[in-house]
């Protein structure tokens, strides 16, 4: 057992600025006061066991909170049993939503795999507990409609190099199905010609590349944007960069997905359409618009670079329109 007078801080132990960005200054008492090695184990299963940068942080909240809830009850780690875990899961859920409570989880759970692989505890307590049941059958993304993209997109005043920007952000996102960090990941050289079309290299998790022909409008698009930013000529340059200010100079630092966030509210508010859009809302607007045109789910799946088609599924509106149709039959 640790000095319990003694915290450990993250920097003693590993000395990493990462580490301390994800795990917090301070490693919890109830890692600590196990041992050095399951301090050790605990750092190396953020550090180096997941590569995703908002997997690790939000399993890094998970952990803290159960890690805090556990030492406010004077329960040590070896103590950790499945009933615990339960518990912990069941009073999580009087106050988070289904879906995040499955997250911590999870989060818990992979933690004392790793522990458990370290043989700084017996067994997983975490693997025999249940989360709540939550099936998602239909997304909540709002989605705009054929004409509402257009007017959005229409607009922009693209007068300036901030609007040709924006306008060439949201297209990309609509016309490539594309995740907003993919894009904002992009450099200038993931726009390139192969043979007669231009393609994107959409940066994806886990360090994957999805590549995905360019529609005709992104690629106008992003032809003016690139000719006024003047990157036109390549460069491992972010390919979307920020600009202070409503007619400022385009810098050489990457917009990332809050500013990308703040910029849709903007223009949204501007054309006068809902503020419950999102960065979100153009991924699923280009597919259910694709579905409405006759595309097929499979192949909309493989422009959106899912896994599985119960992903894609949850982006596809096009049963909302089926369902205001038949609810106007209702004539009185």
């Amino acid at each position: 057992m640790g000095d319990p007078d003694r915290e450990v801080s993250m920097k003693e132990l590993i000395g990493s600025k990462q580490a301390l960005r994800v795990c917090g200054q301070v490693l919890p008492r109830l890692i600590t006061d196990a041992g050095p090695d399951a301090a050790r184990r605990f750092v190396e299963f953020f550090t180096a066991n997941i590569r995703n940068r908002h997997t690790r942080e939000a399993y890094a909240r998970a952990a803290r909170r159960f890690c805090h809830w556990c030492e406010r009850r004077c329960i040590r780690l070896d103590q950790v049993q499945p009933v615990v875990v339960a518990a912990y899961i069941e009073q999580l859920g009087s106050s988070l939503a289904r879906p995040t409570v499955k997250q911590h989880l999870a989060g818990i759970r992979m933690l004392f795999d790793h522990l458990v692989i370290g043989q700084i505890l017996p067994m997983n307590p975490a693997a025999p507990v249940r989360g709540p049941r939550y099936v998602l059958k239909r997304g909540k993304t709002p989605v705009l409609s054929p004409e509402d993209a257009r007017h959005l997109l229409e607009s922009i005043d693209c007068s300036t190099v901030l609007g040709l920007r924006d306008r060439a952000l949201i297209g990309v996102m609509v016309y490539s199905f594309a995740r907003i960090g993919a894009v904002t990941g992009m450099d200038v050289p993931d726009y390139y010609q192969n043979g007669k079309r231009s393609w994107f290299r959409l940066h994806e998790k886990g360090g994957k590349f999805h590549e995905v022909p360019a529609h005709h409008k992104a690629e106008e698009y992003l032809d003016a944007y690139l000719a006024k930013a003047g990157s036109a000529s390549g460069g491992k340059v972010p390919l979307f960069r920020t600009i202070p200010g409503k007619r400022g100079t385009i810098t050489d630092r990457r917009l990332n997905r809050g500013e990308a966030l703040k910029m849709v509210k903007r223009r949204a508010k501007v054309a006068g359409l809902s503020s419950k859009i999102g960065n979100h809302t153009f991924r699923a607007t280009g597919i259910t618009t694709y579905l409405l045109n006759g595309g097929s789910l499979e192949n909309a799946q493989a422009i959106a670079g899912h896994e599985s088609p119960r992903t894609t599924k949850l982006y596809d509106r096009t049963q909302d329109e089926i369902t205001l149709e038949e609810v106007e039959r209702i004539r009185l």
